[in-house]
């Protein structure tokens, strides 16, 4: 395992996470709602930095492609848990998070099965990645902004702005998520559909062992090419 710094700010996005759940169980609001904003902010900055500078710097590992995909899910599944807390399991909120956490389990789990089948990344895997990251920041904002005190008497201009941003940064993050949510069902329905030939082949191999007879000649048909375009968000180191 080689700890280089794209390597170490992956490893701190992992830390992120729960760190920005872990804020408002050792701090009171609204210091906890904006703490945990700067740190998913920060969090989200290095996703595309870790990436960018392995490229640059020749530093990409097996360890780096690995963790990358975990640190994204870790963050943008623990905020979506924190969310649905923090805005009293609302539908609106809670039924796109709801659907983002099962598809990421489900594919997490085909993922798995698949074992060593080289998966591609694609460019609606990303969107989707970037969709949800800025459907969290938006509605982390809210909560930080909303949580601010009331502005001092005589400036009542500063009340309504505040007041404002709550509630715009609430609706379209509101929105963002859904279509998050969407773009998360369109890619993981992609990723089952070109994962189901192995499957598949999984399948007939396991028949063939059990029943030798069944294949005279011992013929078994050519799985499916390793290489695999997908729409889930392993993105290259």
């Amino acid at each position: 395992m080689n700890w280089n710094l794209p390597n170490i700010l992956s490893v701190m996005r992992v830390l992120a996470a729960p760190v920005m759940a872990l804020t408002f169980v050792f701090f009171d609001r609204p210091f906890a709602d904006q703490l945990a904003v700067a740190v998913f902010i920060a969090a989200a900055a290095t996703d595309y930095f870790d990436g960018w500078l392995a490229r640059t710097l020749g530093q990409e590992s097996a360890f780096g492609k690995m963790l990358d995909p975990i640190a994204d899910k870790a963050m943008v599944l623990i905020a979506l848990a924190l969310l649905a807390a923090l805005y009293d399991l609302r539908w609106p909120v809670l039924v796109p998070a709801v659907i983002i956490i099962l598809r990421e389990v489900l594919i997490s789990g085909l993922r798995e099965f698949l074992g060593d089948v080289k998966l591609e990344v694609t460019k609606l895997a990303k969107w989707k990645t970037t969709l949800q990251m800025v459907a969290v920041c938006l509605l982390l904002i809210q909560g930080a902004v909303q949580a601010v005190p009331d502005a001092p008497a005589g400036h009542p201009i500063v009340e309504k702005m505040l007041r404002f941003v709550a509630i715009a940064t609430t609706s379209f993050g509101t929105v963002v998520l859904w279509i998050a949510a969407w773009f998360t069902m369109v890619t993981g329905w992609d990723y089952f559909r070109k994962g189901l030939p192995y499957i598949r082949e999984k399948d007939r191999t396991a028949r063939a062992a059990t029943n030798p007879g069944a294949n005279p000649g011992g013929h078994t048909s050519a799985g499916p090419s390793a290489a695999v375009s997908t729409s889930d968000d392993i993105a290259p180191r």
